[in-house]
């Protein structure tokens, strides 16, 4: 990975935390129901126990989230253990509690405290209420009410857990695909429908890692962990070192996500790259963030002379209004419109109204995903000036395709 690539080492995701909202609820009930003043999940972890969610209006400048004690210094660790129970309607009549400092410094006068299980078995907290004077109607019918609710935010917990586990999972993923460059770029032949000449080539990226898994899972995977801004770039870099090595009268086309453009690293790439041969496809569609940022990203690619395409046009109102909001030098149609072009009218109908606007706003139009002899005839009958697709050339390695060009 080059310099100018980011330093993943520091990247970290912000992990989503599914179940929050069923866990306050619950410790929210339970203290109402228990009429105590305050309510945790806690976890353990090493010597500590760190609350992890809170309840406890009124008493925001004494407890909070984050909170950290001395596990030995907790009714949680004595809970956990054995040597208290789960009920305890008075802390006065518990000897036990006597000599925890937390019994007079609060003070603690009555709790409820259940263990939270992990999956696999072990202890990962306790669910607790406590409050500063004894509760002595408390029984057994209160702690099971507590269990119950107990359970409820374990189902929760663990289902975080999960999540994290497998998004830390994907995050070390990404990174060793970053660190190691796991991937190759392959090349699709983008051609010329007149006189099936190569205009130019779509540079792809084809994942090393087993089992095979197709790239738009990699970079969706990169997204959820904080990466795909890292991996785009990257990718985009060892790209665009194979343009030296096209023939001169050939373009490179780049994919990137409106988010990863907006970045501005991209800009530098493609200026140090030399941008008059390179083709920046803005690949996603989702809605834009901020579109003057993005506009003002779009201007300097254009400054550096590449140009701008848009992909998936004709696939739905998404796509027409990304053509209308960034005015792309070319626009490719999606195979929706290109799959049985020759047979259907619509799809003629709309794939020629596509070019005519093409024409009127000074663009190119490929069409992606040829597949048949009779499509591409048709397609070059409608006016259509490039192609890409099965039928034109599949995606070759472009250690493969610069051997054939250089010895052509």
């Amino acid at each position: 990975m080059s310099s100018n690539s980011p330093n993943v080492s520091v990247l970290a995701p912000s992990l989503a935390r599914g179940g929050d909202d069923i866990i306050m609820h619950s410790l929210s009930f339970m203290r109402s129901h228990l009429e105590m003043d305050v309510a945790y999940v806690s976890e353990f972890v090493g010597d500590e126990v760190i609350l992890r969610e809170v309840c406890a209006p009124g008493y925001e400048a004494s407890i909070n989230v984050g909170d950290r004690q001395p596990l030995v210094e907790t009714y949680c660790h004595y809970v956990v253990s054995g040597q208290l129970p789960e009920l305890i309607p008075d802390t006065k009549l518990q000897p036990f509690t006597a000599n925890l400092p937390v019994t007079y410094n609060f003070p603690v006068g009555s709790y409820v405290g259940v263990p939270i299980l992990r999956d696999d078995g072990s202890v990962y907290g306790v669910f607790c209420c406590f409050g500063k004077v004894a509760r002595p109607t408390l029984n057994n019918r209160d702690l099971e009410v507590a269990r119950a609710f107990a359970s409820l935010a374990a189902g929760q917990v663990n289902a975080r857990l999960n999540f994290a586990s497998t998004a830390l999972q994907k995050l070390n993923t990404i990174r060793d695909v970053l660190e190691t460059q796991l991937f190759e770029i392959a090349l699709q032949p983008i051609l010329r429908l007149e006189d099936q000449g190569t205009a130019g080539y779509e540079a792809l990226c084809r994942f090393s890692p087993q089992p095979y898994r197709p790239p738009d899972q990699w970079f969706d995977d990169a997204a959820e962990v904080g990466l795909q801004v890292a991996l785009e770039i990257f990718v985009v870099e060892v790209a665009l070192k194979v343009l030296p090595q096209l023939p001169t009268s050939c373009y490179l086309a780049v994919n990137t996500s409106p988010a990863t453009l907006a970045t501005g690293k991209l800009s530098t790439l493609i200026e140090a790259a030399g941008g008059s041969r390179v083709v920046v496809e803005i690949t996603e569609h989702a809605a834009i963030e901020d579109l003057d940022v993005l506009l003002m990203e779009i201007d300097k690619l254009r400054d550096h002379g590449a140009r701008i395409a848009v992909d998936d046009a004709g696939a739905g109102y998404s796509g027409l209004q990304q053509i209308i909001r960034l005015r792309p030098d070319v626009i490719k149609l999606d195979i929706s419109l290109t799959q049985d072009v020759d047979k259907d009218l619509a799809r003629r109908a709309l794939a020629s109204a596509m070019v005519q606007f093409a024409k009127d706003t000074n663009a190119r139009v490929v069409a992606e995903g040829i597949e048949t002899e009779a499509e591409m005839r048709t397609l070059k009958n409608l006016g259509v000036e490039l192609g890409q697709g099965f039928h034109l050339g599949r995606p070759t390695l472009s250690t493969d395709v610069l051997k054939h060009v250089q010895s052509a």
